[in-house]
């Protein structure tokens, strides 16, 4: 197969589709997957400082109503693709769907903070049964090539409109609507998305697979393990005597040594582990999974930081917040959408690049925002706006090329499994490193004194710890020597190839 021929299946409509609306029906609802799991982290942000005061929720527990859905996604990714391998990525895509479009109207009725953070909890689980299913119903369905470049980059694209429709919706609910209503509203987004899915997914990707089995021994050192340190790291600047707190460092240990004991048990003891050792075998796929773990923690500090900078320190409104995060959006958006035509152009080394330059410059501007501005139109211009198109640049285009290069490189059996790091990269970084920066601004406080460090300076702690992650990712990245995402051979195909040849050798021989 010459690569002529290569590149023109690279192009075409996958054959599974009978014309471009059934195509269309089908992209739509597995990018609009991104686009609510996003809705679902980023308008919570700008809902959270006038529900903490309805609902009377203390200081201390703000951290985990933003954090626990990244974590409960995180650490429930691999079991669900594993489902996606067992029963077929469209019935946990259409199941996960469900369970967030109940937890979602459930979010609306919270009466306090602890059935709130329970609700945020179970959207968590959601996002993470669809997630892995859409990027594995993606990867199945679509060959290396530039069609599958747009569909990709259209997945992310919706991720940067879903992030921008979250804040949106929640200025307006929080300014006019009532805060409850954010959730009410992403509830009817996840209904339409769901039936579109139904009407279009093909039935053949959801066909079931009884060889494959569920990995009990994984399930229960890796959930526990991960879900147990993020707790320790989230909670302990909280927690009534810091990490001397009995109940945190207890947390952290038993966490630690389930995750200890989960790399044992992934490597020597499950017949079908849920992090099977062929998924790093591809070249630099190490390097590249530490460094998106720093890239999307950068984000979460970002995002996390900012949204409350924006509102506590510099007094802005729902919608003047919602309004100077616009250039996040819209960055992403042309980004994307750009991004799937040049892909194949541009090496994947000096994309990833420039986003590790993005990364650090979104959160270096925040960091040093002046305490006495001249005016807030210069601060925005300044600081604010170029902080956030280089946020955009930073994730949207290290979420392009990692998401394509690992689907790319991967089998079609080990699809869901591959969607489920990409995806757990994101949550899980944006949780641990979100508890990374508030154990940095607990610490500081406790030596400098409360007094000592007013919330500006809390918040530019966060910032800096930003700044040493996109300093380490950036090392790593420098490193990696990712071509152009063209038109090849599917990994089977190569393997394919490869025992043919082998066949061939014997056979000589």
């Amino acid at each position: 197969m010459d690569q002529k021929h290569l590149e023109l299946l690279g192009r075409q409509r996958p054959a599974v589709f009978s014309n471009w609306l059934v195509e269309s029906g089908f992209v739509l609802a597995v990018v609009g997957s991104l686009m609510m799991s996003e809705f679902t982290i980023s308008g919570f942000n700008i809902v959270l400082p006038f529900l903490a005061d309805t609902l009377d929720m203390p200081e201390s527990a703000r951290t985990w109503p933003a954090a626990v859905p990244n974590l409960t996604t995180a650490v429930f990714l691999l079991p669900f693709a594993r489902l996606s391998e067992r029963y077929g990525g469209r019935l946990v895509f259409l199941a996960g769907h469900a369970w967030l479009l109940v937890w979602s109207l459930v979010c609306g009725f919270s009466r306090n903070t602890t059935m709130l953070i329970v609700c945020r909890a179970m959207q968590g689980i959601g996002s993470s049964a669809f997630l892995p299913a859409s990027l594995a119903l993606m990867g199945q369905t679509y060959r290396p090539g530039p069609r599958k470049n747009i569909v990709f980059s259209a997945y992310a694209a919706f991720g940067c409109i879903g992030f921008y429709f979250g804040i949106i919706v929640g200025a307006v609910a929080a300014e006019f609507l009532g805060w409850r209503w954010y959730f009410w509203i992403g509830a009817v987004c996840v209904l339409v998305i769901a039936v579109t899915g139904l009407l279009t997914i093909p039935s053949h990707l959801g066909d079931a697979n009884p060889e494959i089995r569920m990995d009990w021994w994984g399930l229960c050192t890796i959930v526990p393990g991960l879900a147990l340190v993020v707790f320790a790291l989230t909670d302990g600047g909280h927690a009534p005597q810091g990490w001397r707190t009995p109940y945190i460092y207890v947390t952290f240990v038993v966490g630690v040594l389930l995750l200890g004991a989960a790399v044992y048990v992934q490597g020597w003891v499950s017949e079908q582990p849920l992090f099977p050792a062929e998924l790093f075998k591809p070249k630099y796929m190490k390097r590249l999974t530490v460094s998106l773990f720093f890239v999307y923690g950068i984000f979460g500090l970002f995002l996390f930081y900012a949204s409350f900078y924006i509102e506590s320190v510099l007094k802005a409104s729902p919608l003047q917040t919602a309004a100077w995060f616009s250039p996040l959006a819209a960055g992403g958006l042309v980004l994307a959408l750009v991004g799937g035509f040049v892909l194949h152009i541009l090496p994947g080394r000096m994309l990833l690049i420039i986003s590790g330059l993005g990364s650090l410059a979104s959160v270096l501007l925040f960091a040093l925002i002046p305490s006495n501005p001249s005016s807030t139109k210069f601060l925005f211009w300044a600081y604010i706006f170029p902080a956030m198109l280089c946020g955009t640049i930073g994730v949207d285009i290290a979420f392009n090329v990692t998401n394509i290069f690992i689907t790319t490189a991967m089998p079609r059996r080990l699809q869901a499994v591959a969607g489920a790091l990409c995806s757990s990269l994101l949550y899980l970084g944006m949780a641990f490193w979100l508890g990374v920066g508030e154990l940095a601004v607990t610490a500081t406080i406790d030596q400098r004194g409360r007094e000592n460090v007013d919330e500006r300076q809390q918040y530019q702690i966060g910032f800096w710890t930003g700044v040493a992650l996109a300093g380490a990712s950036l090392c790593l990245v420098v490193t990696l020597k990712l071509g152009q995402a063209t038109a090849q051979l599917t990994a089977d195909e190569k393997a394919e190839i490869a025992r043919r040849r082998g066949v061939e050798c014997v056979e000589n021989a």
